[in-house]
């Protein structure tokens, strides 16, 4: 990628991006949050670009510091450490000419009030580009697979045969895909109006109202977005609604609703026979499902409620369908959200498995007989999946898993669990989702 702004004060605003979330645990969305005014909007992507790459690949960069520094720095300037990192991410991995990033880089220091180290980074810049260890394989687990070693065991584990590609997924870039609007058209006709604009994309059998564009785009370059004709959503993330609907009418709970991608996909294929509640525990999230509802014309009743906690706020008439997407360690769209490598924790994984069951448990009251109950979650690990469902048919006589599937062009994505199906990221360019179907039987 070519620099057509950036500078300095771009380099030092990455630079403390990246720093607040491997030293400060922030998320990545909320540190570019708190630091992205800090350049000029034309430069945004690709401040965001730097981000991302640098905590995709901290390892590997981590090793290559960890080579050319003498000595480590100290705690105090851990931020000159994601400085480094920077450089030497871009040097890598981007078409950013050399000289251009050894200067903006070095001169970084001085906007991060750290200017008597501008010297080593100038040195450790040019020693890496004399020495081309770009070139050189890392030594150590971590560094080869760009994962902490405990995720890195825990794929292992649960994916014996596919660990490997499962993270070499998890390393690459995220495509982008739409979700058409089929009130609108089909998702062959928005296609050619896309070809029209000049962007190339390709459909998906098993989701059909999915594109996937070959470039991304903002949204503004997308015809209609803002009229509600295309959303944009992961086509794993499209499996969700119409496995949930099929012929159901009625009352349908989106739990944990927020953003809103499903909530839009459950009411375009509805329509009037679906009677939709979307229920979220944080109140900007839920405002974010109305504005989501707004673009694409739709009305739904939203609650601030916590899915667990059902005695707060339900008025005890049943629901005919269930969407249960449950909070969990987001391991399935580590592509999406690199900071999740540095933010998880493995005591994390037993604590997300802990409240999923107690959502579920409190979830299964609110459904009527003959109805079902769709558990989705976006990671591919088994103690948050069909150990969790497994464990709850074991506990719930009326409940039952459905097998039968509303397309079978899904079961070329999946793979059969236990309990339950899961879609690997990077299978069809998909984020990794996990997939149970639970009815209530008399």
């Amino acid at each position: 990628m070519s620099e057509s702004h950036g500078g300095a004060k771009l380099r030092a605003t990455a630079a403390l991006v990246v720093d607040a979330v491997i030293s400060s645990g922030r998320s990545l969305d909320k540190a570019l949050n708190d630091h992205e005014s800090r350049v000029a909007e034309r430069d945004r992507s690709l401040l965001r670009m730097m981000c991302y790459g640098v905590l995709r690949y901290h390892w590997h960069l981590q090793a290559w510091i960890d080579a050319l520094l003498k000595q480590p720095l100290k705690a105090r300037d851990s931020i000159v450490n994601a400085l480094l990192a920077l450089g030497l991410y871009q040097l890598s991995d981007t078409r950013i000419p050399d000289h251009a990033v050894v200067s903006e880089t070095v001169e970084a220091t001085r906007h991060l009030r750290r200017p008597k180290l501008a010297p080593l980074v100038n040195a450790i810049l040019r020693r890496f580009l004399r020495d081309r260890l770009s070139e050189q394989e890392p030594s150590n687990n971590e560094a080869i697979f760009d994962h902490p070693q405990w995720l890195i065991d825990a794929f292992k584990t649960d994916w014996p045969e596919d660990w490997q590609a499962l993270i070499a997924a998890n390393n690459e870039r995220a495509p982008m895909w739409l979700r058409v609007n089929p009130l609108h058209g089909t998702a062959e006709d928005y296609q050619a109006r896309l070809r029209d604009d000049g962007m190339n994309s390709e459909l998906l059998a098993a989701a059909p109202q999915a594109i996937r564009l070959a470039e991304p785009q903002a949204v503004d370059r997308l015809p209609g977005f803002f009229e509600g004709l295309v959303s944009v959503q992961d086509a794993g993330a499209q499996l969700a609604a119409p496995w949930l609907l099929g012929d159901l009418r009625g009352r349908i709970l989106d739990a944990c609703a927020a953003p809103g991608g499903k909530s839009g996909h459950l009411l375009e294929l509805g329509g009037d026979r679906i009677d939709l509640t979307c229920i979220d525990n944080d109140a900007a999230r839920l405002a974010g499902v109305s504005e989501n509802l707004e673009r694409l014309g739709f009305n739904a009743t939203k609650l601030v409620a916590d899915a667990s906690k059902p005695e707060e706020w339900w008025d005890k008439a049943l629901f005919d369908g269930i969407l249960l997407d449950v909070p969990c360690s987001a391991t399935g769209v580590i592509r999406r959200h690199p900071d999740i490598k540095h933010l998880r924790r493995p005591a994390d994984l037993r604590a997300f498995s802990a409240s999923q069951f107690e959502m579920l448990t409190a979830a299964w009251p609110m459904l009527a007989a003959g109805g079902r109950l769709l558990y989705v979650t976006c990671s591919v690990l088994a103690v948050e999946n069909e150990e969790v469902v497994t464990r709850f048919l074991s506990e719930n006589d009326d409940a039952q898993e459905i097998d039968v599937l509303h397309n079978n062009n899904i079961r070329d994505l999946m793979r059969d669990k236990a309990c339950g199906r899961q879609v690997l990221p990077g299978t069809a360019g998909l984020d990794g989702f996990y997939f149970a179907c639970l009815g209530k039987v008399s």
